[in-house]
């Protein structure tokens, strides 16, 4: 009898089937969230990573906007000038310039007079009596041009509205 009682604790087969199994099914449910988790961990700090390349980006190109507004200064008092030669060296640099920022991305937002305000991409500096009727509620002067890094405003175009 006392041999009995040992063969039942005894486990079968069967349940150590089971069990292997059940461990087997474990694992490989860990496994699967450990890819799963990893997978999610590579998109977040690729993602971070380009985050942080348009940001440095963004730095630079805020820094160098009031740059751009002094050559687009010079260029206006250049052109006044008799020198061809002088014109042509400094529009020869101003374009070479502009093409390099346009090659990172930057792009001046176009706003010209008598474009309807928006405040969602114009920032209105002031409000003057409009000539007529008609140019109520429009751009009646830009005084800062705009740009966009990307499909992002980094500075919007500061415009007089007519009232």
């Amino acid at each position: 009898m006392v041999n009995k009682s040992k063969s039942s604790k005894k486990p079968t087969l069967k349940s150590q089937l089971e069990f292997l199994t059940n461990e087997i099914k474990e694992e490989k449910d860990k496994f699967l969230r450990l890819f799963a988790e990893f997978e999610n961990y590579k998109k977040r700090t690729s993602k971070e990573r380009l985050d942080l390349y348009k940001t440095a980006s963004q730095e630079l190109m805020t820094a160098l906007l009031p740059i751009i507004d002094d050559l687009k200064r010079a260029s206006f008092e250049f052109e006044k000038s008799k020198d061809k030669s002088l014109i042509e060296g400094f529009s020869l640099i101003n374009n070479k310039f502009s093409d390099t920022l346009k090659s990172q991305g930057l792009v001046l937002i176009k706003v010209k007079k008598g474009d309807e305000f928006d405040a969602e991409i114009h920032e209105a500096i002031t409000q003057i009596p409009a000539e007529n009727d008609k140019m109520k509620g429009k751009i009646i002067d830009v005084t800062e041009q705009g740009y966009k890094l990307g499909e992002k405003i980094i500075r919007y175009p500061k415009v007089v509205v007519g009232n």
